[in-house]
């Protein structure tokens, strides 16, 4: 079987050298294709790829069916909006993330982005500390539960809330379990999202939602652009002089929020899984899956239907 992985941005070499490892220890071939610059690279080394192992690399309908032998397809990494999931099951090809990977990763960025904005960007100026604030973890998954550990090593009071999980398990490691979504804006100081892009949560962090936040909150956004409502987070930031807004993606109304000097940053890049570690983990991970799916079908990490 070919293996393709399709990087625009590549992984690290150790992590090459560890999927290669892995795949050919199967037997399986690999191929690569890193930095490339044109749809039509990818179009044409798709086309007899048996699997692919991709980053941020989008792999729409074109891809799908232009890579005719293609059964499987990994995200190295949790989000996955990056593949047409439709368009893989239309062209019966099993869609899988690598989750759990890049968590610690970006719950340590978490904790550099709020202690770089509560001390005041490093300007000089007295700041303030974590210790005794309140943080609010929105969605308890891989994610979310390592930043509770990071925080809880901070001394904040940690709550949670995650429609998806039952309010004993969020309490079970320790944490408040907020009833709602709304009564998380409501009492935490700072609110950390860790929610994916999907048709409920586009745009649903807006004004009503953020606007509920106490005097002097910040809203941390390590989790997808498209969940922030841009236009009415600016007009709330306009509104109160007291909000803070981090962010490692970059909106696309940046120059927008680059206005409230001091209450706003972005990356230049998304910065969650740049690290060696993740790096290295969720590639490792990929080829894992790939040959566990070539030797016994196994899809445990399917995403598509």
């Amino acid at each position: 079987m070919k293996v393709l992985v399709a990087t625009e941005k590549p992984f690290a070499a150790a992590a090459v050298e560890g999927i290669k490892k892995e795949v050919e220890a199967a037997g399986n071939e690999l191929a690569l294709l890193e930095k490339y610059t044109d749809k039509a690279q990818l179009l044409d080394a798709v086309k007899d790829a048996d699997a692919m192992i991709i980053r941020s690399d989008k792999v729409d309908a074109e891809v799908l069916e232009a890579a005719k032998n293609l059964k499987i397809v990994v995200r190295a990494g949790a989000g996955y909006d990056n593949i047409d999931l439709a368009a893989a099951t239309a062209n019966n090809v099993v869609a899988e993330n690598t989750p759990g990977q890049n968590s610690n990763a970006v719950a340590e960025l978490v904790f550099g982005l709020l202690v770089y904005t509560v001390r005041n960007f490093y300007n000089g100026k007295a700041g303030s500390e974590l210790k005794d604030k309140k943080i609010g973890i929105l969605a308890f998954g891989n994610v979310g539960r390592n930043v509770a550990r990071v925080a809880k090593g901070f001394g904040m009071d940690v709550y949670a809330f995650d429609a998806f999980c039952p309010a004993d398990v969020i309490e079970a490691a320790g944490v408040h379990a907020a009833k709602s979504q709304n009564e998380l804006f409501q009492t935490c100081d700072i609110v950390s999202l860790h929610i994916p892009a999907t048709p409920e949560t586009i745009k649903s962090i807006n004004y009503a939602t953020v606007n509920q936040m106490p005097k002097g909150g910040i809203l941390i956004n390590t989790a997808r652009k498209e969940v922030i409502n841009e236009p009415e987070l600016i007009k709330l930031l306009a509104e109160r002089e007291d909000l803070k807004y981090i962010t490692d993606i970059k909106p696309d109304a940046d120059e927008d929020f680059k206005k409230f000097e001091g209450r706003y940053f972005s990356t230049p890049k998304k910065m969650g899984a740049q690290t060696a570690e993740a790096n290295v983990n969720a590639g490792i991970a990929a080829a894992k899956q790939i040959n566990a799916f070539f030797k016994d079908g196994c899809t445990k990490f399917k995403v598509n239907k």
